[in-house]
């Protein structure tokens, strides 16, 4: 099963076709200001991956070397839902909770209205209450040793939005860029919805033409152009939640492969 071209980057493998696992891409090959690309093969952002098959758990641990899998799903919906094989797989698991500050049941299935900013302000609530999770989240991607990365939480859209939002601001990626590989989870939602409507924790799903299953563009650029003008961007985000500069420039480095000479 391979990797298929789309995406942003034209072409660029983005979608991992696992048989079992809906929504999950390569976060490598996005262009870097000032030259560069995001480096393959670090880390993958992902929909739930509960019903990973063993071929799928196979080629993860194999051609992608899975190492470490991030969780961003509050606990109880992670101990409910499980991890499926990957749970017996030599892998690290990590559950990092992206939630608001007051986190709530409906935060695994947001409903949110029709208007944009609702879904943004959404984002920019979980922003607000996940800063030691997206930091932690940010420090491994830092570690080579932790590499290949996936982190996933169910629909793979919004808690996974953010965090790759934030990875690829901090290492300069540009805002169109993020917005079109956000957007990239449109192509899979109906197949995303069917699979979760068939689990306790993602019962209430909205209908896929319902807002909160959308993924547009502009709502990922409202959440960035807030991240800058109230934060300075994604690394003084974290910054001043306690990455260090030596960590950040280590994400980076790790992150971004320098241009062809």
């Amino acid at each position: 099963m391979e990797a298929t071209q789309d995406g942003p980057a034209g072409e660029v493998p983005r979608w991992l076709e696992l048989a079992e696992v809906d929504n999950i891409r390569d976060l490598g090959g996005l262009p870097v200001r000032g030259g560069g690309t995001t480096r393959r093969g670090v880390v993958f952002r992902a929909s739930t991956l509960q019903e990973a098959t063993a071929d799928d758990v196979e080629l993860l641990l194999g051609r992608y070397r899975l190492r470490t899998v991030l969780d961003l799903r509050g606990p109880e919906e992670a101990a409910r839902e499980g991890h499926g094989l990957l749970a017996d797989a030599a892998v690290r698991r990590v559950n990092l909770p992206v939630s608001r500050v007051r986190a709530l049941v409906a935060d695994s299935v947001p409903v949110t209205t029709a208007e944009d900013g609702d879904a943004t302000g959404f984002y920019l609530g979980l922003l607000d209450g996940s800063g030691e999770s997206l930091v932690s989240a940010a420090r491994v991607v830092a570690d080579t040793d932790q590499h290949a990365v996936v982190f996933h939480c169910a629909v793979g859209k919004d808690r996974t939005g953010v965090l790759a939002a934030l990875l690829l601001d901090a290492v300069g990626v540009p805002a169109a860029e993020i917005a079109a590989d956000y957007a990239l989870t449109a192509q899979r939602v109906v197949r995303i919805r069917a699979r979760l409507a068939r689990f306790p924790s993602y019962r209430d799903l909205p209908a896929v033409e319902h807002a909160f299953m959308a993924s547009e563009p502009r709502v990922m650029h409202r959440f960035l152009d807030s991240l800058h003008a109230d934060h300075g961007g994604a690394g003084h985000w974290l910054r001043d939640r306690g990455l260090t500069d030596a960590e950040l420039d280590r994400l980076k480095e790790v992150l971004v492969a320098p241009a062809a000479r």
